[in-house]
C-alpha cells in the first residue's frame, strides 16, 4: 500500500497540545494566542462565503506579526489586539515568534512546508537592511520595495517570488495592481505529506457526497480500516476525526450530523472549543472513507481584517513607521493564496503495509457531507491550516 496525501498550499491556527515532549512556556502562550486570532479569522472570511474555504493561518500571523514590529501608537495597539497578542511587548515578539517558527519547523516538516511571507512597501519606502535582516531571521519572509507605478513589473515580481517561495507550485498570487499601491502583504505556501495510516487507492471508488438536500455530486471515496482517533460533541453535534501524517502533523476533520448546518459549526469554532476536542480524542477502531479534494483558494483580505477591528493600518494616518526609518505608507491589501490537494499518491509504492483486517466489522465514517478540516503539528499544537470542503468537485 502507498497511498500519501500531497497537501499543496499558498498562502493556522496554534493549539495547545498534550505531548511527551515539553513545549516552551513561551511558544506555548504565542501558540494559544494565534490559535485565538485564527479560529476568528477563519469565521469571519467563512461567514462571507458559501464555498469552498482554505486559509494559512500561520503563515498570516508571521506575516502581519513582521508588519506589525514597524508601527507604533493606535495602529500597533490595534495591531496586537487584533492578532490576539495584547500584553505582548512588540519589541520580544521577533523573537518569540522565531523560536515558534524554530519549534513547528523541525524534522520533516521543515522539508514540506515551503510558504512565503513579504512585506512589499512601494520603491518610495526603502526598506532598510536591518528590517530586511529581521523579516528573514524572525519571521522567515522578506521586504523588499517594489515600483508600483509600473503595475506590470509589480505583478511580474510578486508572482516571481510566489513561485520560488512554494517550489513553483503556486504560480500566480496577483493578476493586477493599482499603480496607487503603497504598502502590500502577500502570504503563499505549499505543503506535501502523506497520511499515516495511509489510504489504499485500489479501495477508492466512487461515492455520492451531499452539497446540500438539493445537490449530490460523485467523488472518488478513498477508504482505510485501521485504529483512530475519534470525538463527539453532543453540544455542537459534530463529530472529530484525527487522521495523523507522517511528519509529525495531523489533520482534524469536523464532520457536522446530517441534519445541521455547517456555519453553525463553524460559529462555535474557538481556539478553547478546538483544544478540548483535541484533548476528548479517543483511539478506536474504524473504517474511514474520506473524499480526495482539490482546493484553490485566493483572497484578498483586508475586509475581512478590518471585521477583526485591524483597521487603523489601513488609514491614511496609520502610524507605519518606514523601513528605512521614516513615516512610512498605509497598508494597501493583504493577498493570501492557497492550495491543497488530498488524494491518495505516493512518491513511494513501497509505503505502508497491507489493509488492517479486524475480527469483526468496526463501524464505518463516511465523510459525504460538508466539513471543516485543520492540519497542524502535533508537539506543538501549531495548526498550519484551516479549510472547508463544501464540494469536493470544485477547486
Amino acid at each position: 500500500m502507498s497511498p500519501s496525501v500531497p497537501l499543496s498550499l499558498v498562502s493556522i491556527l496554534l493549539l495547545s497540545l498534550a505531548s511527551s515532549e515539553a513545549v516552551d512556556p513561551s511558544v506555548e502562550d504565542l501558540t494559544n494566542r494565534n490559535a485565538d486570532f485564527a479560529a476568528r479569522l477563519y469565521r469571519a472570511v467563512s461567514s462571507r462565503t458559501d464555498d469552498n474555504l482554505f486559509l494559512s493561518t500561520f503563515s498570516l500571523s508571521a506575516a502581519l506579526s513582521a508588519l506589525l514590529v514597524t508601527t507604533s501608537g493606535p495602529t500597533q495597539d490595534q495591531l496586537l489586539q487584533g492578532l490576539s497578542l495584547t500584553g505582548l511587548d512588540p519589541q520580544t515578539l521577533p523573537d518569540l515568534f522565531q523560536n515558534l517558527r524554530t519549534a513547528v519547523l523541525q524534522g520533516s516538516i521543515a522539508m514540506n512546508l515551503r510558504q512565503g511571507v513579504a512585506i512589499l512597501p512601494s520603491q518610495s519606502f526603502q526598506v532598510s537592511s536591518s528590517y530586511l535582516d529581521l523579516v528573514q531571521t524572525k519571521f522567515g519572509g522578506n521586504a523588499q520595495s517594489l515600483v508600483y507605478t509600473v503595475p506590470l513589473e509589480a505583478t511580474d515580481t510578486i508572482n516571481r517570488w510566489t513561485q520560488e517561495s512554494t517550489g513553483d507550485r503556486v504560480q500566480e498570487l496577483v493578476t493586477n495592481l493599482d499603480p496607487q499601491t503603497q504598502l502590500l502583504v502577500a502570504i503563499a505556501a505549499s505543503y506535501q505529506t502523506r497520511f499515516s495510516p495511509s489510504f489504499n487507492s485500489s479501495l477508492t471508488q466512487d461515492e455520492r457526497f451531499y452539497v446540500d438536500r438539493y445537490h449530490v455530486v460523485m467523488v472518488p471515496m478513498m477508504f482505510r480500516a485501521d485504529k483512530y482517533f475519534l470525538a463527539y460533541d453532543r453540544s455542537v453535534k459534530v463529530g472529530v476525526l484525527k487522521l495523523p501524517m507522517t511528519d509529525g502533523t495531523a489533520m482534524l476533520v469536523l464532520l457536522p450530523d446530517e441534519d445541521v448546518d455547517i456555519t453553525s459549526v463553524e460559529e462555535e469554532v474557538t481556539a478553547e472549543k478546538i483544544q478540548a476536542w483535541i484533548r476528548q480524542l479517543k483511539k478506536t477502531k474504524l473504517e474511514v472513507q474520506l473524499p480526495r479534494f482539490l482546493l484553490e483558494r485566493s483572497y484578498s483580505l483586508r475586509d475581512a481584517l478590518q471585521t477583526l477591528d485591524i483597521t487603523q493600518v489601513f488609514q491614511d494616518d496609520a502610524d507605519i513607521i518606514n523601513m528605512g526609518g521614516a513615516k512610512g505608507p498605509k497598508l494597501t491589501q493583504v493577498y493570501h493564496k492557497s492550495v491543497v490537494s488530498v488524494d491518495e499518491s505516493s512518491d513511494d509504492i513501497t509505503t505502508g503495509g497491507g489493509p488492517t483486517v479486524f475480527s469483526t466489522l468496526p463501524p464505518r465514517l463516511t465523510i459525504n457531507r460538508p466539513f471543516i478540516f485543520i492540519i497542524y503539528q502535533q508537539t506543538t499544537g501549531c495548526v498550519l491550516f484551516m479549510g472547508r470542503v463544501v464540494d469536493p468537485t470544485k477547486k
